[in-house]
């Protein structure tokens, strides 16, 4: 069998996304034909940079959700002969039902560098937006009160987050993320009180305690509702939360990996003290407005204010610090990936795939070249989907 030559393997790859290119085509024509009674998402389809940002992101969205249609061979898969395989190269014995080629090349465990580059879609973008969303629960929770009441409540959670903020990243995260951190603390009923678990602990608490205080304070007047509401979100928020935290979900469905969970819990800590300075500030500067006012005279409460008043009108800065921070986060993963720290050695997510491949740069660039490109489109991706966001909220 003939290795496939670079037009092959181009229109080869594009016919592998077809899943992605019909979601894609959908999602514009629905978006585009609604776009007048779709809001800020709407008229992000009026804005050239908006979009090109919207598409990229989307394609990486598409693809981690058809990987498994997409990708050619498992990325785990170790197959004979393949070893450092040039781009194109046919399997050296084809077995039916297994795709012919490694379109990308091999990587020097003979692994599909195109499958691993497909797959690393999905833990890249399972883990960035789940974080960034704890992050900013945490943030917002936090930081609405202290910019709203201030005083000794504002400067204490002040001192807090700028002491997180003044600590070097990367060296929190190789202290928060290396296996042996797993092993400290005291061992109570079965669970080991670590850092990163004592952690969790606190930091998965904070998404409950925000859908609670937000039911209460939109539905205080009505309490059938509001009752409904909270006891809804306890209930399935306390099953989530005891799974997360303490592995204690007995069917088994929200559960981390302890490695995945030091990461997790890691990158909610590193982002929720910035999150906090930003719904300070923009709390601070709203809470003299005339809205903010008028809600006082009518009666409502400190949390309805904050909740429903200052935060709709914060919105646009922070879905645009939102985008800009998965793509933080993205770089973040993949830094830790490419230093072994990531979720797994083995697992295909695209910081480790580039630091498998940074050893034979010289020789044979393609298996780290590919998935940091792939990291690099998406980072620009939602930087650009942020300008156009940040572009048509100014509007508002």
């Amino acid at each position: 069998m003939d290795a496939l030559g670079f037009t092959q393997i181009l229109v080869t790859m594009i016919g592998r996304f077809w899943p992605v290119w019909i979601a894609l085509a959908l999602t514009f024509a629905l978006s585009i034909s609604f776009k007048r009674r779709l809001g800020l998402y709407g008229r992000l389809f009026d804005s050239p940079i908006g979009m090109t940002g919207f598409a990229l992101v989307m394609f990486w969205v598409f693809t981690a959700l058809f990987a498994n249609i997409v990708a050619t061979h498992d990325p785990l898969a170790q197959i004979s002969g393949m070893k450092n395989a040039l781009p194109g190269s046919p399997l050296k014995n084809p077995v039916e039902g297994i795709y012919a080629h490694y379109l990308l090349g091999g990587d020097n465990l003979a692994r599909d560098v195109f499958s691993r580059m497909v797959v690393g879609a999905r833990s890249v973008l399972t883990i960035a937006p789940a974080a960034t969303a704890f992050a900013f629960m945490a943030g917002i929770t936090l930081g609405l009160p202290a910019g709203y009441f201030g005083g000794r409540l504002d400067t204490g959670l002040s001192f807090v987050a700028n002491l997180v903020l003044a600590f070097p990243v990367i060296l929190m995260f190789y202290l928060l993320v290396t296996p042996e951190i797993r092993e400290t603390g005291p061992l109570l009923l079965g669970w080991r009180a670590s850092i990163p678990n004592v952690m969790a602990a606190i930091l998965f608490a904070f998404p409950i305690l925000f859908l609670c205080i937000l039911w209460n304070a939109r539905f205080f007047t009505t309490p059938a509702r509001r009752n409904l509401y909270v006891g809804i979100t306890l209930v399935l928020g306390l099953w989530i939360y005891a799974g997360l935290a303490f592995r204690a979900d007995p069917f088994g469905l929200w559960i981390m990996e302890p490695n995945l969970l030091n990461v997790f819990v890691s990158v909610v800590f590193v982002n929720a003290p910035t999150v906090f300075r930003i719904v300070r500030g923009i709390t601070m500067d709203l809470k003299s407005r005339d809205y903010v006012a008028a809600a006082q005279t009518r009666g409502e409460g400190p949390w309805y204010i904050m909740l429903w008043e200052v935060l709709p009108n914060a919105r646009g800065p922070l879905i645009v610090d939102f985008c800009l921070r998965i793509g933080y986060t993205t770089i973040l993963l993949g830094t830790l990936g490419f230093f072994g720290l990531g979720v797994s050695p083995e697992s295909p997510d695209w910081g480790s795939t580039i630091n498998a491949g940074r050893k034979l740069l010289s020789i044979f660039p393609v298996p780290a070249l590919v998935p940091a490109v792939a990291l690099m489109s998406l980072v620009l991706g939602l930087n650009l989907l942020a300008d156009g966001l940040r572009e048509e909220s100014l509007k508002d």
